[in-house]
């Protein structure tokens, strides 16, 4: 399951865009409280291919969002304390660019470019903690006695150090695979790959029809935006609220009127889903017509994981074949007598929108 954490300062609407995003109907209470819910990731191709087949079931690729309200302590130790920041893949930041007088911005001012950047120092100053503190305790090992892998640590402990005393996110670091594997017990926040949700003001919604460069850069969020691993969307809230309350047709009817082919929530979901580094591959049948979430590059073998342990551990082929070639012929059969279905073994890359059909042995 891919995890996505909520973050935002008091009054940005972070809540909010949660309970419209996973349709929660209760606030998180208390201090430190969590509340935790899956949103569909948006894929046209899976509603073409259920209308093919009219399956049983239908059952779409999902993220799993968190939203946390902070202890009572602010600060990087506050976000460190927080297991639901630390455990996520993703960090997902609303960033307040409404105008409302009844709920006034904590800094007095609505800037998103100062809170965007606020937060990320906390993120980056939450990490400069975990460094320090692990570079003491290796400094001890190592005068226990000397170590290879410990060596290696060091150093690229070290390198973070320094990228985090220069105000850098360690998702701006170049690191090995290697390198990777060695960081990824630490669970450091400024590593995780970040979406910002520019929540608009009403009046400023043509910025959404005119694309997320426009939003941003009267949002002052352009040279943020610059950075790794880093994107953004824009919405408003207020409006999203009101889409969510009407029928499908009604709902969009609505967007055609702002120029918008699809929700802003619908947006947060899928940019959530690509930051990650994900992608889907189908199965499909009378039965159900799925979505699986693979990452990137993953071959097939590994793929067939995703469905059931038992089918990667007795994998021989995968019968792949294209969307475009499925809904271009409209049936599987059509595809086999135009030579469009292939048999791949178990090294073979998934495309994003492969249906496969695994044929393994039990």
């Amino acid at each position: 399951m891919l995890r996505a954490a909520l973050i935002g300062l008091p009054s940005s609407g972070k809540t909010t865009l949660f309970q419209l995003m996973t349709s929660a109907k209760d606030a998180p209470r208390g201090k430190g409280d969590v509340n935790i819910g899956i949103s569909k990731v948006p894929d046209a191709r899976l509603d073409v291919l259920t209308g093919m087949y009219n399956p049983k079931k239908r059952v779409p690729a999902t993220v799993e969002f968190t939203d946390i309200i902070a202890p009572a302590k602010t600060g990087a130790q506050a976000l460190v304390d927080v297991a639901g920041y630390k455990n996520a893949d993703a960090l997902v930041h609303v960033v307040r660019a409404f105008r409302d007088a009844a709920v006034p911005h904590a800094s007095g001012s609505i800037d998103p470019a100062r809170d965007a950047q606020a937060m990320e120092d906390e993120l980056i100053l939450a990490d400069l903690g975990v460094v320090e503190r692990r570079l003491e305790r290796l400094e001890k090992d190592l005068k226990k006695g000397r170590s290879t892998e410990l060596e290696k640590e060091r150093e690229l402990v070290q390198r973070c150090r320094i990228a985090l005393e220069e105000g850098k996110p360690l998702r701006a670091l170049q690191l090995t695979g290697d390198d990777e594997k060695r960081l990824r017990g630490f669970q450091f926040l400024s590593a995780k790959p970040l979406l910002l949700v520019i929540n608009l003001d009403e009046s400023d919604i043509a910025d959404v029809a005119a694309g997320i460069e426009t939003a941003a850069a009267h949002a002052g969020l352009t040279a943020f935006l610059a950075n790794a691993a880093t994107k953004a969307v824009a919405l408003c809230a207020k409006i999203e609220l009101e889409i969510s309350q009407l029928e499908g047709d009604d709902a969009k009817a609505f967007l055609s009127d702002l120029g918008l082919s699809e929700s802003g929530l619908d947006r947060v979901i899928r940019t959530t889903y690509d930051l990650l580094g994900y992608m889907s591959f189908f199965t499909v049948g009378e039965d159900e017509c799925r979505a699986w979430s693979i990452a990137r590059g993953i071959a097939a073998q590994a793929a067939a994981g995703e469905i059931h342990s038992d089918i990667q551990r007795g994998f021989i082929r995968a019968e792949v074949v294209g969307y475009d070639a499925l809904t271009g012929r409209g049936s599987m059969a059509a595809c086999r007598d135009h030579g469009e279905v292939r048999l791949e073994g178990k090294e073979y890359v998934v495309q994003d929108g492969d249906i496969i059909n695994f044929r393994f042995a039990t």
